[in-house]
């Protein structure tokens, strides 16, 4: 009897070691956060459109014009964005993207419109996501043609506020906690910030840059970047905690008698987004939309 009580506290004992050690290992896995795989993360796209008068035919006159070149990169975005959809299978796939204007415009017709342009595939089922498939792509297409159409017939550009969007907004509109996502900000633009409602100075900082301030700052000659650096000019910073967002930014089209404009445009971009601790960005002047669409490729698929 005592050597099967004996037996028995043994078995025991050796049963509660190895649970203790089990439970130490489930412990351990769970402390461990294994990264995910860029290639295995969601989409998660929004397009941030500037309708001011660089897209105006008469002003800015260019084959294809700038509103169809704006249009051709948004179709390249949606045809990646059901390419990543296809890949994952409609169970799995839960990507985002989006199209929006800073600020919103006055126009009820073109806000509607707007409203429209917008999917989120974590909140829809299956059968709802073949139909997103099947009809993303003229969606965007025909209703970011009806805006750029009414924009420029009525002739009344509200413009956008870029710096105020990374101020105030670009965490709420471009940005999920969610690890599962790539966070990514496609902005098309000429490059030229302004906006009425942003004019703020601070030093040789503002939250605008027009072709006028490009000459007036003495950035027309050999040696504006050694002025650029030394006076310490660019945007005024607006955050520092952009780690978890990717920008994009296309279409940059310096003034036709100022070309060189591109290089100073780009070096105030470059300052802002690296103040703000952004993850990773590309700036590209505006292009043929065969190369434009290799660039958007190269940035969305190389993670």
């Amino acid at each position: 009897m005592k050597n099967i009580a004996y037996i028995t506290l043994l078995s025991i004992f050796i049963i509660g070691c190895a649970n203790e050690n089990k439970k130490g290992t489930i412990a351990e896995a769970e402390d461990k956060i294994i990264p995910i795989a860029e290639s295995d993360k969601q989409l998660n796209i929004t397009i941030l459109l500037d309708l001011s008068d660089r897209i105006e035919p008469s002003k800015y006159p260019t084959k294809p014009e700038h509103f169809e070149r704006d249009i051709e990169v948004v179709n390249f975005l949606t045809d990646l964005f059901k390419s990543e959809m296809k890949n994952k299978g409609a169970f799995n796939a839960k990507g985002k993207m989006k199209v929006i204007f800073n600020p919103r415009p006055k126009d009820d017709e073109i806000n509607k419109i707007a409203s429209e342009l917008s999917v989120d595939l974590s909140t829809k089922i299956s059968k709802e996501k073949k139909a997103i498939f099947d009809n993303l792509k003229s969606k965007f297409t025909d209703n970011l043609e009806r805006i750029y159409s009414k924009t420029i017939k009525t002739k009344s550009y509200p413009g956008s506020d870029i710096w105020r969007f990374f101020k105030n907004d670009v965490v709420d509109f471009a940005i999920t906690d969610d690890a599962n996502y790539r966070n990514i900000l496609v902005v098309l633009t000429d490059g030229y910030l302004y906006h009425q409602d942003s004019q703020d100075n601070i030093d040789n900082r503002s939250a605008y840059l027009l072709p006028q301030n490009v000459k007036s700052n003495g950035f027309r000659n050999n040696n504006w970047k050694e002025k650029f650096e030394k006076g310490d000019f660019g945007y005024i910073s607006t955050r520092q905690d952009l780690n978890n967002l990717e920008i994009l930014v296309l279409e940059i089209s310096p003034e036709p008698s100022a070309k060189d404009d591109e290089d100073v445009i780009k070096a105030y971009l470059n300052k802002w987004f690296k103040e703000m601790n952004v993850s990773k960005f590309e700036l590209y002047n505006s292009d043929l939309p065969e190369y434009t669409k290799t660039r958007i490729e190269k940035f969305i698929n190389n993670g």
